[in-house]
């Protein structure tokens, strides 16, 4: 990425000529550079991406008084995945969350797809003619008032996703961006990501494919809500933090978070 992308610093006309032996001066000139992203053949996935690994990000609206029948019929789907050869090391729940602190009577479920949309492909044949799925499909329906379906790559600079334990809070912070901004949002990001690795928290770090497009969503761990606010705040007292807040703020069309609890079979806690 870093090969494909540079940036280009325009200084006002009426700057131009102003001199740039002043140390003073230079400081104050980098104020104003604006930062701009070079027209590219590449598509963002293969400049932000480098792993043929979808993810697939379920949000389901469930009925209020159903939250306990509702996720034993999301454990239960779990469970006959597990059971299917076709799907064996190719598919995997990675994180299963109920919001406490957002939108109420919500699950986030995060699965990966090792193979890429081939074994989406294959797990969408199966699960078409499968009659035990079928039951847990028609099961589901009646437990839930929405559902939303994202398809996502993963950032190629982001952390490795790695499974914690034990119990932990998790923030999903999501962004809408402006149409034709990702590349210039994953190039500051890259950057950005080496102020928030002091305490662990970087889990996982995505962008939207299928579904609703220009969707960013990162996903923070902290130990408890007092740990995320002392860890966000050292965050702001690292030099260059303020700049890559300033650069990704105007990129930003809609944003909202999160704060999420495992279920009792997430893989993640």
């Amino acid at each position: 990425m870093a090969n494909s992308i540079r940036y280009v610093k325009t200084i006002p006309q009426n700057i131009r000529h102003l001199s740039t032996s002043s140390a003073r001066n230079d400081a104050w000139l980098s104020k104003i550079f604006v930062r701009k992203i070079e027209p590219t053949k590449e598509s963002h996935s293969r400049m932000l991406s480098d792993k043929e690994v979808i993810y697939a990000l379920q949000t389901h609206n469930y009925r209020p008084d159903s939250k306990r029948p509702y996720l034993n019929n999301v454990k239960n789907i779990v469970g006959w995945v597990k059971t299917q050869d076709q799907l064996k090391d190719t598919v995997d729940l990675v994180g299963s969350w109920t919001v406490n602190v957002g939108d109420q009577d919500q699950a986030l479920h995060l699965w990966k797809f090792t193979g890429g949309f081939h074994q989406i492909d294959v797990f969408n044949e199966l699960t078409d003619v499968n009659e035990d799925y079928e039951k847990l499909r028609v099961e589901q329906g009646k437990l839930v008032r929405a559902r939303h379906l994202q398809y996502l790559l993963a950032f190629s600079y982001w952390p490795q996703i790695l499974l914690r334990e034990p119990k932990n809070i998790y923030e999903i912070r999501s962004y809408a961006l402006k149409p034709g901004t990702m590349i210039e949002w994953g190039n500051n990001w890259a950057r950005a990501i080496n102020f928030r690795k002091n305490n662990d928290e970087a889990f996982a770090g995505f962008f939207s494919q299928i579904g609703r497009l220009y969707n960013v969503h990162h996903i923070w761990c902290y130990e408890n809500l007092n740990t995320r606010k002392e860890t966000r705040e050292s965050a702001w007292r690292s030099p260059g933090w303020d700049e890559c807040v300033a650069y990704t703020v105007p990129l930003i069309r809609e944003m909202h978070c999160r704060v999420m609890v495992p279920t009792e079979f997430s893989p993640t806690q």
